[in-house]
């Protein structure tokens, strides 16, 4: 229960970063924040090392939890490698993917569209990290594994923000159909060229949300 909790907690903690109630460099105060969402500091602490862990905040020595932010550049960056190790994943998955592989990716799509059609963005969010993840499993590289995993991991409140723009979750859902079919077909440079898209954001597309990150 109170790592549930924690998990709320820490999705709250995002959201507010995002709406400006905590500025960059600032510290989160632990016994504020238990006083603030009425809970024990343990879950606090653990909500505090999933920001850190995601990289929205900075734990220094002695000092505490800090608020951190990246910058425009810092974050197209990040967006530009996680659309080059996802392009890794496809190339290799859509060689080495099995069948059961396969299976399991077509089943998670399959929530993601439920999730469509309930209009829930939550859960479409984590249903399209699984997608996501079976890709990275699927390239049988335990390496580019790790690495896909950390990087998703560090832009998850970012990507999870793209979901509130009009229309996203059913342009996702679309995008995921075609990247299921070339997987399905063995087109390694297809299934690359559709990951790196998918995941790419630049031109007004990072415009949004960079506007997101401050409404």
């Amino acid at each position: 229960m109170e790592i549930k909790r924690a998990e709320q907690i820490a999705e709250t903690l995002e959201q507010l970063v995002f709406q400006g109630e905590y500025e960059d460099g600032q510290r989160l105060d632990e016994i504020k924040l238990a006083e603030q969402f009425s809970v024990s500091r343990t879950p606090i602490r653990e909500a505090l090392q999933r920001l850190v862990m995601s990289g929205m905040a900075e734990q220094i020595p002695r000092r505490g939890v800090f608020v951190r932010q990246p910058g425009p550049v810092e974050l197209l960056e990040m967006f530009e490698t996680m659309a080059e190790l996802e392009a890794a994943c496809g190339r290799f998955a859509a060689a080495r993917m099995t069948d059961e592989g396969l299976d399991r990716l077509a089943d998670a799509n399959s929530r993601c569209m439920d999730a469509v059609e309930e209009e829930d963005a939550a859960r479409y969010y984590l249903e399209n990290e699984a997608f996501h993840q079976e890709i990275y499993r699927g390239s049988t590289n335990s390496y580019l594994q790790s690495e896909a995993l950390r990087l998703q991991n560090r832009l998850k409140p970012y990507r999870r923000v793209q979901l509130r723009f009009r229309g996203r979750m059913a342009q996702s859902l679309a995008e995921h159909e075609e990247i299921v079919q070339a997987l399905k077909a063995g087109d390694s440079e297809g299934a690359a060229k559709l990951l790196r898209g998918h995941v790419t954001v630049q031109g007004e597309k990072f415009q949004q949300l960079m506007a997101g990150l401050k409404n």
